[in-house]
């Protein structure tokens, strides 16, 4: 079975158009190294909990929207691998594609696929 990255961010919204120009080339960086697939999720039905949320977990203010992004990988292995080169590909250095986000907002894991249909 496969493994995914997960991530979801508070992207101002008015940086919309900057984060799929920094999505486009960090999904590229992904899958040149390994991952088979990248999808970015604009929110556009994300509601506020009570208790828990999106928006709340990512301390999303009115003027920002939550995305949502996944990577899938063949096997964990393939990953911590492509992981430890993205961080060395220059292409995801802060000069070269810098995050339209607060980055210490960011909420990530890694999956290990249970079910897949």
């Amino acid at each position: 079975m496969s493994y995914v990255d997960g991530f979801v961010a508070a992207v101002p919204t008015v940086n919309k158009k900057k984060y799929i120009e920094h999505a486009k080339l960090s999904a590229v960086v992904f899958k040149d190294h390994g991952a088979l697939k990248v999808t970015e999720s604009w929110g556009e039905n994300v509601p506020d909990g009570d208790h828990t949320s999106f928006p709340m977990a990512v301390k999303c203010s009115k003027d920002e929207t939550v995305v949502f992004s996944s990577v899938v990988w063949p096997t964990k292995e393939v990953r911590d691998a492509g992981w430890e080169a993205i961080m060395d590909d220059p292409r995801m250095h802060p000069d070269q594609n810098p995050m339209p986000f607060d980055g210490k907002r960011l909420i990530y894991g890694g999956f290990e696929v249970i079910l897949e249909e």
